[in-house]
């Protein structure tokens, strides 16, 4: 006898045909291990390594800076378990969407993908102009076109040009199907961390242990590059929103997703110790890219401070790539999920790429840099501040669905779980305080306010009138549950 999931489906199928909507769409499987890997450890590791090494030793020291990536990577992988565990049970594309509506339900969920979509876009338009800000250090370019001038700094058409272009074919790329922008990914990727090792090495080599002061200032200062975690590790929640493309056992989702965030933990510490090594203390606040003016005075070459240049472009595009990813396919599971209008849940016929999903993020970076190159803190603050909205989302759905659907199959299962679970809730919580107008280190107003804002209400105009489009073609919440999960991962309501 047919399952009464499969009757559902099919009485769906049917009700779709009869009123011209489309049917559940699906993505193609073909990411393995070693993609995914790609696309976690590239998200992460982006342009900061390039720029910040010098800020985190001024306000931690050198081992100071080390210890606080330590203890940043360690609550990373808290959250990254109850990623792992729920991404095998629920291998679907908006992996957090999923996961909160389970534990949630409809509010909760909508909530965490909203959020986590502007966290992911704002990380994506922020490329743009880091992309700009690299290419005009590697050959200074012409200022032509003077549009305007935001927060003190004068935006030219020339230099936004750059950016805009490098949006352009970004989504071109993604629009073309996810194969290509991994592989893309992988070689970028083996490109940046030959060039990252180069400038380690190259620092240990021929710089002076005794530049490595301070070895730590206080606790407030490991505090202050703590705080920086959730944006330096931003990224390996891409595991979760691809999951639907993997082509590989759903026991090894684990794996991957704790190798990476290792990965990125000990690429931050050695970068630290690169940069700490290669360049007095006294030089190291003069830099205007510490991290390649560093390995010009190490080498005694100005030639090698344009490697390091080229390594941090690859930094922003494998990250660029990512963010696209993770938000497109949020915005897909979303709008296929009847949460948001029904074309965000469209896919290619040939690419099977959740195309106006990739074009709407595009075009949103497309404009990014013609905000000029002080939007680039704004747009990482306002984004580490959704993302451990969106930790603390997962975290605590992770504990109610353990509580709900202890008979739920999991091909990955955390060991002391609910121990894990709350230690991911007491991490999530930590970097939201530090985040609220309580804090001192709060979002700044009004520009990362104004951008937290804006996405708000574009967020209850999206809800609106979506709650408006799917009550009057009555979908029940059976419905929405199937074209969520899927047959095979549905419930019976």
């Amino acid at each position: 006898m047919e399952s009464k999931n499969i009757r559902i489906v099919r009485v769906h199928q049917m009700k779709n045909e009869r009123h011209g909507k489309s049917q559940r769409q699906i993505l193609k499987r073909s990411l393995g291990r070693v993609e995914i890997f790609a696309m976690a450890f590239g998200t992460m590791v982006g342009w900061g390594w390039i720029m910040l090494p010098v800020q985190w030793i001024e306000a931690a020291g050198v081992l100071g800076a080390m210890a606080a990536f330590l203890i940043g990577g360690v609550l990373c992988i808290f959250v990254g378990l109850t990623y792992a565990e729920l991404t095998s049970a629920f291998p679907l594309a908006g992996g957090e969407l999923a996961f909160s509506y389970r534990g949630l339900g409809y509010v909760g969920s909508w909530i965490t993908g909203w959020t986590i979509s502007f966290a992911y876009i704002s990380v994506a338009a922020w490329e743009g102009i880091a992309l700009s800000t690299a290419f005009d250090y590697l050959h200074p370019m012409s200022k032509l076109g003077l549009l305007w001038s935001v927060a003190g700094f004068d935006v030219y058409l020339s230099w936004s040009a750059v950016g805009m272009i490098g949006a352009v074919i970004l989504t071109a790329l993604n629009i073309m199907g996810v194969k290509p922008v991994a592989v893309f990914q992988i070689l970028l990727v083996l490109v940046m961390i030959v060039i990252g090792m180069i400038y380690v090495l190259g620092g240990i080599s021929f710089g002076d242990i005794r530049f490595m002061t301070p070895a730590i200032t206080n606790w407030k200062g490991i505090g202050v590059v703590l705080l920086m975690a959730p944006s330096m590790y931003l990224g390996f929640d891409i595991v979760s929103k691809s999951a639907e493309e993997m082509n590989m056992p759903l026991r090894d989702i684990a794996k991957v997703l704790i190798f990476s965030i290792s990965c990125a933990s000990a690429w931050y510490i050695l970068i630290i110790l690169g940069t700490s090594v290669s360049s007095p203390p006294e030089l190291r606040g003069l830099l205007l890219i510490p991290a390649a003016d560093s390995a010009a005075f190490a080498y005694e070459s100005a030639s090698i401070s344009k490697l390091l240049i080229i390594g941090g472009i690859c930094g922003i595009i494998t990250s660029w790539n990512g963010f696209i990813v993770g938000a497109s396919r949020m915005l897909f599971a979303m709008g296929r999920s009847k949460m948001l209008p029904n074309f965000f849940g469209w896919v290619h016929p040939r690419f099977q790429t959740p195309v106006v999903s990739i074009v709407f993020v595009g075009i949103i970076c497309c404009f990014s840099p013609l905000l000029g190159e002080n939007a680039l803190v704004w747009l990482v603050d306002a984004a580490a501040f959704g993302t451990v909205i969106v930790y603390l989302m997962v975290s605590i759905s992770y504990l109610r669905i353990r509580k709900k659907e202890p008979g739920l199959r999991k091909h990955y299962t955390v060991k002391k779980g609910k121990l894990v679970g709350i230690g991911a809730v007491v991490t999530a919580l930590f970097f939201l305080f530090w985040y609220t107008p309580f804090s001192p280190n709060s979002l700044l107003w009004p520009y990362e306010w104004a951008l937290v804002l804006s996405w708000i209400v574009l967020g209850i105009i999206f809800l609106v009138s979506s709650m408006v489009i799917y009550r009057r073609e009555r979908i029940t919440d059976q419905e929405r549950e199937l074209l969520m999960f899927g047959e095979a991962y549905s419930r019976e309501i």
